[in-house]
């Protein structure tokens, strides 16, 4: 029951996707149909539903229009990216699906909608799109007024409200797209026939096209490859998360990517669009009773089985309705609740989410996610080198260090300034090296520098770098450094950088108390030492 539901949603959404993409209805029920069995049967969340989708579409039509007189390019493409989700599957990349920022997810996934918003706004009225890109849309929307074809529209506006304003009642009987499709298609046939309609599709199996494409277009085919191998996987573990909550099962992340990789590489083979777990489908799946992979592979089959057999009746379903039923998918797909937080989020998380979807509508997918994951990087490094730099201490009397046992605080004392001690909490990382490297350069009148990495679990290359170049200056001034607490993997990396041999192991001390001790029998008389 789940499955049958399911495809039943499936339909129109795959025929107005494969519309939407530029490679035909057909194409959307090819890739419906492939995706949705092999990542059934072979990935990682039993109810999800896989699919065309808004995301991969909006990519898929892109690759259409630029190699509009090679198609088997494109269907290459699709083999890759699935090649690529296979791969990021075998090397256990699905682990890593909560490192992409919120904000980031966000911001693209909101951008998409707009994307298809966009796209779909002429069609809706009855008229083509203009090429050139989401920029030239966007600007040509003052001529939709003067573009409306009456017969599309009616029957559109007419399935727009039917998938907006359906009642709840109604969508347990029967779900809106389908209930838009049959409606806004009979009114057409009806009363506006000369709206323009899908054109004739054949029916029966797909061909096989072969991978192809020419050297020129290497660097592309790579380029889209792996936007649609990074989309697909995150639009695929998005909608495996939302299944987990709903069914209170654990999906495998890492199964999941194969699966939807094999998917992708069948439906490229044979000629349909690419997909990825569909949000909306997999919730009707589970509401409907499907709790298996079972009912991934019934509504494949079931869409086979309607694409063999009712074919003729697809060719008549008016584009301008199909627009509507997208219109709706793109309203969706936007984030209405992280832009409903806006005035309250936090100013940085929303800069780097309009920045994603600003990127994401009027340059492309890649750059986007590319751009916001770095700025949503360089922000959590800089916050992370401010905490660290909270509990960085350097000084040579107790009250500026803290956390000294009375010894170490009563050596110090008699020392007179002439040891200082510099410690650090948490990774040492290129975030906090400059700031590390002033506090360790500072003017000072020691005697002995101690370098207390105790609490310094790991260290990078550009922390190491800076802790050579400060101990050179502080050595430079005819200084002592003494280094303490190194825990083994700091040990080995600032070895690597050769800074045990700057110092000598004989500077290199166990504790921070072994390194106070040592400093004391330097600087302060052995008679004064044994005084206390």
């Amino acid at each position: 029951m789940g499955g049958l539901t399911a495809a039943v949603v499936a339909l129109p959404l795959a025929l107005a996707f494969g519309v939407a993409s530029g490679a035909g209805a057909l194409a959307g029920l090819y890739g419906a149909i492939l995706l949705g069995f092999f990542a059934a049967v072979l990935g990682g969340t039993p109810t999800q539903i896989s699919g065309p989708t808004g995301p991969m579409t909006v990519v898929a039509a892109i690759l259409f229009s630029r190699f509009s007189d090679n198609p088997d390019v494109v269907f290459t493409i699709i083999m890759l990216g699935g090649l690529l989700q296979i791969l990021f599957g075998f090397f256990r990349f699905g682990n890593y699906i909560n490192l992409v920022p919120y904000p980031v997810i966000s911001g693209f996934m909101s951008g998409i909608g707009c994307i298809i918003i966009l796209q779909q706004l002429f069609p809706f009225v009855g008229t083509t799109m203009p090429s050139g890109g989401n920029l030239v849309i966007l600007l040509s929307l003052g001529d939709l007024p003067g573009a409306v074809h009456f017969h599309a529209l009616v029957p559109a506006a007419l399935a727009l409200a039917v998938v907006l304003f359906m009642p709840s009642g109604l969508r347990k009987l029967i779900p809106p797209p389908l209930a838009a499709l049959i409606i806004g298609t009979v009114t057409a046939m009806v009363w506006f026939p000369d709206a323009p309609v899908i054109s004739e599709i054949p029916s029966g199996l797909p061909g096989i096209h072969l991978p192809r494409f020419s050297a020129e277009d290497f660097q592309l085919v790579i380029r889209y490859a792996l936007i649609l191998g990074f989309l697909g996987s995150i639009d695929s573990l998005l909608t495996s998360l939302v299944a987990d909550s709903m069914t209170r099962n654990y999906h495998n992340s890492n199964k999941e990517l194969v699966g939807q990789g094999i998917g992708n590489m069948m439906a490229g083979l044979f000629g349909g669009i690419p997909g990825a777990g569909a949000t909306m489908r997999t919730v009707v799946n589970i509401r409907s009773g499907g709790s298996t992979p079972l009912s991934g592979a019934v509504h494949a089959l079931t869409l086979l089985l309607i694409l063999l057999g009712l074919s003729r009746l697809v060719v008549h379903i008016p584009l301008s309705v199909l627009a509507a039923i997208l219109l709706k998918v793109g309203i969706d797909i936007i984030d209405w609740s992280y832009l409903k937080r806006l005035p309250r989020a936090p100013k940085s998380g929303v800069v780097i989410m309009l920045a994603t979807l600003g990127l994401t509508t009027l340059v492309d997918l890649i750059t986007a996610v590319a751009v916001g994951m770095v700025m949503a990087s360089v922000l959590f490094v800089k916050r992370m080198a401010d905490v660290q730099m909270q509990s960085a201490r350097i000084g040579s009397a107790p009250a500026h260090l803290g956390n000294l046992s009375k010894q170490e605080a009563e050596i110090l004392e008699q020392a007179d300034g002439r040891i200082v001690i510099f410690h650090v909490e948490g990774p040492l990382s290129f975030g906090s090296a400059k700031d590390i490297s002033r506090m360790l350069a500072s003017s000072r009148n020691q005697d002995v520098l101690i370098i207390d990495l105790s609490d310094v679990p790991f260290i990078d290359s550009s922390a190491s770098i800076t802790l050579e170049e400060a101990i050179q200056t502080v050595q430079k001034k005819g200084d002592l450094v003494l280094l303490c607490g190194l825990r083994d993997q700091v040990r080995d990396i600032i070895n690597r950088f050769g800074i045990l041999n700057l110092v000598g192991e004989s500077a290199v001390m166990p504790s921070r108390t072994a390194a106070i001790m040592h400093a004391a029998s330097i600087v302060i008389e052995p008679a004064d030492l044994l005084k206390d």
